[in-house]
């Protein structure tokens, strides 16, 4: 397994489009890994190749992809990077690739880390009783919350939540049938983006084809407990949730200083 990250220079006409479209950022990532066919089928139980877009605080642009093979990104350097840079330097082709494998066998119950992950939180809602369901964005960051601490302990972890003194509200929640999760736990849901897009190269669906792909995507941070090393690695590998193709599922950790700790 691999972790990579990729700046996106957005000032290039072909960094905008990428942007722009799951559809071709999907398409770009997966065109990184030689011995992958178009058509090929991800496995349903085994590693995959994930990625994401993290838009930080400087306006920059981040792409991560975590994959079970080293990629070769010359292509998305050409298109959205600093082609330039990248040939005056060998030794920086324009992207950081790194085996993942190590630190995924480092994973420990008890460990603590910072998270990030952007997914697309749903669930299946009926309008009318008569009537099947249907897959539905969660739209509120509560519902948005709960989503995801329902399958907390499925991969592997517990989101901490806020000591007591650090409370704005009684137990952290307003009244039970809408909990404020966003007081009680180490837990923030931020850039929800609504996202459509055909899923083919064309400005518009065909009569009769298919209607646009729809979906809304949010960013969770926070912190987190290791409960189950393994399932939190099948997390980190197959991802969480659906519409992973379109960058979302991408669950990463980053250190988190305890108090006290000598580093």
């Amino acid at each position: 397994m691999f972790l990579t990250r990729f700046r996106v220079n957005t000032a290039r006409p072909g960094a905008r489009r990428l942007l722009s479209s799951p559809q071709a950022m999907h398409a770009a990532v997966m065109s990184s890994f030689p011995a992958l066919l178009p058509t090929d089928t991800p496995p349903s139980d085994g590693p995959r190749v994930l990625w994401r877009l993290d838009h930080t605080a400087r306006a920059e642009v981040m792409l991560y992809i975590v994959s079970p093979d080293r990629p070769d990104l010359t292509h998305l350097v050409e298109q959205a990077g600093w082609p330039a840079a990248a040939a005056a330097n060998p030794a920086e082709p324009g992207w950081h690739s790194r085996p993942y494998g190590p630190f995924l066998d480092r994973l420990t119950t008890g460990d603590q880390w910072a998270f990030r992950l952007t997914a697309n939180p749903v669930h299946y809602a009926r309008r009318k009783d008569d009537e099947p369901t249907k897959r539905t964005a969660h739209i509120t960051p509560g519902h948005q919350m709960g989503w995801l601490l329902k399958r907390q302990e499925t991969c592997g972890f517990r989101v901490l939540e806020k000591p007591d003194a650090k409370r704005l509200l009684p137990h952290g929640t307003t009244h039970t049938k809408q909990p404020h999760h966003g007081d009680r736990y180490e837990l923030t849901v931020h850039n929800t983006r609504p996202l459509a897009f055909n899923k083919h190269h064309t400005a518009a669906p065909r009569a009769g084809g298919r209607p646009p792909v729809s979906l809304l995507t949010v960013t969770f941070d926070g912190r987190l407990e290791v409960t189950d090393p393994h399932a939190l690695r099948r997390a980190l590998t197959q991802g969480i949730g659906k519409a992973k193709a379109y960058g979302c599922g991408l669950l990463t950790l980053a250190p988190l200083a305890k108090p006290g700790a000598q580093r």
